[in-house]
C-alpha cells in the first residue's frame, strides 16, 4: 500500500526529531558538570576579576570604583613585593626535594627490596591525613620544650617563633606531605615499565645509573612532568600549614601569596584587593604552568 504525503511527512519528522535528539544528547550528558564548573568555577573567577577593580566595605559590597588602583598600589607595597619572593622561595625549596625524595625512594621500593609491600604501604599512609592534621601534628614535634625534635637533637631551636626557622618547619611538613602523593604516582609510572626494555639494557651491559638516565627516566617522564606541575600549582595554594603553624609570621617570613590574601580579605577587611592579589596569582601561576607545557614538548617522551 502506498503511503500518503501526510504519512510520509510524519515519518520524515520523527526521523528528523531523532537525529536532532542524537545530537544533542552527548551535550545532556555534561550540563550537569557544566552547572557545577560555571557555578564553582568560572562564575567566582569573573567575579573575582569585577571585584579587583573596585574599593570594598567590610560587608564585601561594592564602594567605590578603584580601577587599576587596586594593582599599582600592591606592586607599591613592600608586603605584597615580600609576599611573592617568599613565594617563589617557597615553590622551589619544596617542589625539588619532594620530587626527589618521591622518585629516590620509589625506586629503592621498586627494586628487590624485602618487606617493600610494607614499606611502600607505611610510606603511603601520610596521603590520609589532610594538611590541617599534619600541621597541628608538626607544631607539637616542633615545640621548643616538649617537642620531640628538639629532643632528639638536643637542641633549643625556636622554630616556629624564629623567622630563618620557621619557614624552614612550614617546607619539612609540606615537603613531607607532597613527597607521599608524589612516591604513589611515580611507583605507579615504575611498575607500568615494560620490563623487557631494563632487561635488553642489562643485557647489552648498562649498568643501573645508565639504565635509570636511559631507559627507566624516559619511560616515566609523562609523570614525572605531571608530579612537577602538581607539587608546583599545590606549593602556590599552601595555606593551611602556614595558617595554623605560623600564621604567615614570624614578622612575615611565612606570608606567601594565599595567606596574605586571606588576610587582606577576612582580617583587614579588603576583598577588592584580596581580589587583586588573587588575580596577580593566578597570572603567575598561568605564566609558568605554560612554560613548563612549552618545555615539556622536549623533555617528556610518550610510548
Amino acid at each position: 500500500m502506498e503511503k500518503t504525503a501526510e504519512q510520509v511527512g510524519l515519518i520524515q519528522k520523527t526521523v528528523d526529531k531523532k537525529k536532532v535528539i542524537k545530537t544533542l544528547e552527548p551535550y545532556f550528558y555534561i550540563v550537569p558538570c557544566m552547572i557545577i564548573f560555571v557555578g564553582f568555577t568560572y562564575f567566582p573567577f569573573l567575579k573575582t576579576i569585577y571585584l579587583s577593580l573596585f574599593n570594598t566595605n567590610a560587608s564585601g559590597e561594592i564602594s567605590s570604583f578603584a580601577g587599576m588602583s587596586n594593582y599599582i598600589n600592591l606592586f607599591k607595597s613592600p608586603s605584597f613585593i615580600n609576599s611573592i619572593v617568599v613565594t617563589l622561595k617557597y615553590v622551589i625549596v619544596t617542589t625539588i626535594p619532594s620530587i626527589l625524595i618521591g622518585l629516590i625512594l620509589s625506586l629503592v621500593c621498586n627494586n628487590k627490596l624485602k618487606f617493600k609491600g610494607l614499606f611502600g604501604t607505611m610510606y603511603a599512609i601520610p596521603m590520609a591525613v589532610s594538611s590541617a592534621s599534619a600541621s597541628v601534628i608538626w607544631v607539637l614535634l616542633f615545640n621548643p620544650s616538649i617537642g620531640l625534635i628538639n629532643f632528639i637533637l638536643k637542641k633549643n631551636i625556636g622554630w616556629l617563633t624564629s623567622p630563618y626557622w620557621a619557614f624552614i618547619a612550614v617546607s619539612i611538613v609540606s615537603i613531607w606531605l607532597k613527597s607521599c602523593m608524589n612516591f604513589i604516582f611515580i611507583i605507579s609510572a615504575l611498575k607500568n615499565i615494560p620490563k623487557e626494555l631494563v632487561e635488553s639494557a642489562s643485557i647489552d651491559g648498562a649498568n643501573y645509573l645508565q639504565r635509570l638516565k636511559n631507559v627507566i627516566l624516559p619511560c616515566i617522564s609523562p609523570t614525572l612532568f605531571f608530579v612537577i606541575v602538581i607539587d608546583i600549582i599545590q606549593a602556590f595554594q599552601t595555606f593551611a600549614e602556614i595558617s595554623i603553624m605560623t600564621t604567615g609570621g614570624p614578622g612575615e617570613a611565612t606570608n606567601v601569596l594565599v595567606y596574605s590574601i586571606y588576610k587582606d580579605a577576612f582580617y583587614n577587611n579588603r576583598f577588592g584587593v584580596a581580589s587583586a592579589e588573587s588575580i596577580i596569582l593566578f597570572l603567575i601561576m598561568l605564566v609558568i604552568t605554560l612554560f613548563q607545557f612549552r618545555y615539556e614538548k622536549k623533555k617528556v617522551f610518550y610510548k
